[in-house]
C-alpha cells in the first residue's frame, strides 16, 4: 500500500462517518477487512510512522490549547486523531501546529481531538481477517521524549504566544 492509497482510505472513513471518530474508527475498520492481511499492516506501518512523527513537544503544545489540556493518555488519542483528519490537516499541523486554527472548520472539545479508537482500526481489522494478534509492524519505536523544545504547558502567557491563532479561537475570552 502506498501513501495515497493510505490517506484515501482514512479519508474515506472520515467522510463516511462526517467527522465522528468513533464512527470513524468502524468504518476504517470496515474499509480495512476488505483489504487482505498484508495490506491492513501496511496500512497499519504507515498509521504508526505517522502516529510518530507527530509525537513533537509544539504538536503537544496545540493540543493542549484546543483541548484545554492534554495527558500524556489525551496526547497520544488526538495524535490519532490527527491522522484521522487526513494528509492536509496532518501536513499542515506537522508544518504548522499554529495552522490547526484555519485547518479545522468545526471543533466540539466533546467529540474532537480523541481518535483512540481510530488507532486501533488497523489490529481490529487485522484480527478479523486472521483470527491472530497482529505481529510486530518492524518499525523503530516512538522516541522517548517528544521532539523538539519542551513546552510549559501551564504558562498561559507562553501557549498564547506560541500558538496565537489557536489561542485567539479556542481560549480567547
Amino acid at each position: 500500500m502506498d501513501e495515497t492509497r493510505f490517506w484515501e482510505l482514512v479519508d474515506a472513513s472520515r467522510e463516511a462517518a462526517e467527522g465522528d471518530p468513533e464512527e470513524q474508527a468502524d468504518a476504517l475498520v470496515e474499509r480495512l477487512r476488505q483489504l487482505d492481511p498484508e495490506s491492513v499492516l501496511d496500512f497499519a506501518r504507515h498509521f504508526e510512522a505517522r502516529y510518530n512523527r507527530a509525537y513533537r513537544w509544539d504538536l503537544w503544545g496545540a493540543a493542549w490549547v484546543l483541548l484545554d489540556g492534554a495527558s500524556d493518555d489525551a496526547f497520544d488519542f488526538f495524535r490519532c486523531w490527527l491522522i484521522g483528519q487526513g494528509r492536509e490537516v496532518f501536513e499542515g499541523a506537522l508544518h504548522d501546529p499554529d495552522s490547526l486554527a484555519d485547518l479545522l472548520d468545526d471543533f466540539d472539545e466533546e467529540v474532537d481531538g480523541d481518535g483512540e479508537e481510530i488507532g486501533y482500526a488497523a489490529d481490529e481489522a487485522y484480527e478479523e481477517l486472521t483470527g491472530g494478534v497482529a505481529p510486530d509492524l518492524g518499525l523503530p519505536p516512538q522516541p522517548a521524549e517528544p521532539e523538539g523544545t519542551p513546552l510549559d504547558f501551564e504558562d498561559e502567557a507562553a501557549l498564547a504566544e506560541r500558538f496565537p491563532r489557536l489561542w485567539v479561537r479556542f481560549r480567547g475570552d
